[in-house]
Order: structure tokens, then sequence, then C-alpha cells
């Protein structure tokens, strides 16, 4: 999908460890982000995507791939999957913005860092651009051969200082994961003119694929 439906530009995948659990860290503007972070990926990896994703056929590829249903409700069954994959030294995806949006960053949810500090996990940032133009709907699918580009940025490992609350710990780490995840969109979207959409997704698609 991501080389054959649209022209995904991959870089800096070096920067993934080749083994060990790894948390990546993905900004989110469209719904075919979760499918392109898997595809770039170098090792295999489980992405969380809603629960409400896991219909159908879809829903089918989805649980094959081994990807992790996330209840809007609860996510604690999700965080809990994720933790068992990482204990076992696999790779998880996590967008921690939660829902499609402008993708810039700007805010983001703790599981990440919740997910980062119990399982010793170094975070890589990972900057997912050209999904979503502004304007286009929630379900949006890019038109044939977009140009896509997903960069994976310098890991970091996010440890509590000594005597740090839990909360605390949590709340530092999620706002290091933010920062650096905001940097490297930004600068990805410097380097390749792929600006983020000015909006987050409206509620109905135009007819047609942009």
């Amino acid at each position: 999908m991501a080389h054959v439906l649209w022209s995904t530009e991959v870089v800096g995948a070096e920067h993934v460890p080749v083994d060990g659990p790894v948390l990546l860290a993905a900004n989110h503007t469209g719904v075919i982000d979760g499918p392109l972070l898997m595809a770039a990926a170098p090792r295999p990896s489980h992405v969380l995507v809603k629960a409400e994703a896991f219909r159908g056929p879809v829903g089918a590829v989805l649980r094959g791939a081994g990807q992790i249903p996330v209840d809007r409700d609860s996510g604690r069954g999700a965080l809990q999957a994720a933790l068992g994959v990482l204990r076992r030294g696999g790779v998880v995806g996590v967008f921690p913005e939660g829902n499609r949006g402008r993708g810039d960053a700007a805010a983001a949810r703790a599981g990440v860092a919740w997910l980062a500090l119990r399982a010793h996990a170094p975070v890589v940032p990972v900057a997912v651009l050209g999904t979503r133009r502004t304007g286009a709907g929630v379900g949006h699918v890019p038109r044939l051969r977009r140009r896509c580009v997903v960069e994976f940025g310098q890991p970091i490992v996010v440890e509590p200082a000594a005597g740090m609350t839990g909360k605390v710990a949590t709340e530092a780490a999620n706002d290091a994961i933010r920062v650096a995840l905001a940097d490297l969109v930004a600068s990805a979207s410097a380097r390749t003119g792929l600006t983020l959409p000015a909006d987050g997704p409206v509620v109905a698609d135009a007819p047609g694929m942009d």
C-alpha cells in the first residue's frame, strides 16, 4: 500500500533500534497514517488503532496483522496489551495526539509516556506527512500515487529523576516526547515542502479523492 498505492518516502529508518522494545510515536492527520507507519517501520510493529476500525474484512486484516484495538471509553486494555508486546521485546506504534487533527503535536496524551516508563523502552518520534490536506474529511483516502513521507527521528530515552512521583515522571516524559515529535514534524515539513493541514478533519468527505 505504502509504495504501490501511494508514493511513500521513508527517511531515518536506521534510527529504529534493531532489537529490544521500541515505541514509535507518530503524529496523526489522516486515516492511512496507521498503515503507512506499519509499512515504513523496519521491524514488525503493533499499532494502537481505534476499536471502531476492527469491523468486517478490515477488522480481520487488522487482527491478523497483530494491531491493537483501543476502546475510546477506556484505553487500559490496549495499554496492557501494548505493554505486553514491549516486555517481549517488540515494537508498538502510538499516535500520542489520540485523534486525527492538524498533526502538529501541539498536545499529547500520556499513554505513550506511561508505556515508555514501565517498559523502559526508547521512543522514536515519527513524522507522517502528506496523508491529508486542508478540508479533507475524516475518512479521506488520498489519491493514487500521492506523495507521502514517513520520517523517523532519533530515539529518546525517558527516565524518572530521583525523588519524582509517578505522576510527575509521566508528565515530564510526556512533555519530552511531545516536544521531540513536534520538532521532528516541523523540520520534516520544512525539508519536504509537505505542509500540515490547516484544520482538523471535517465530518464528511467531499466526493472523490484529491
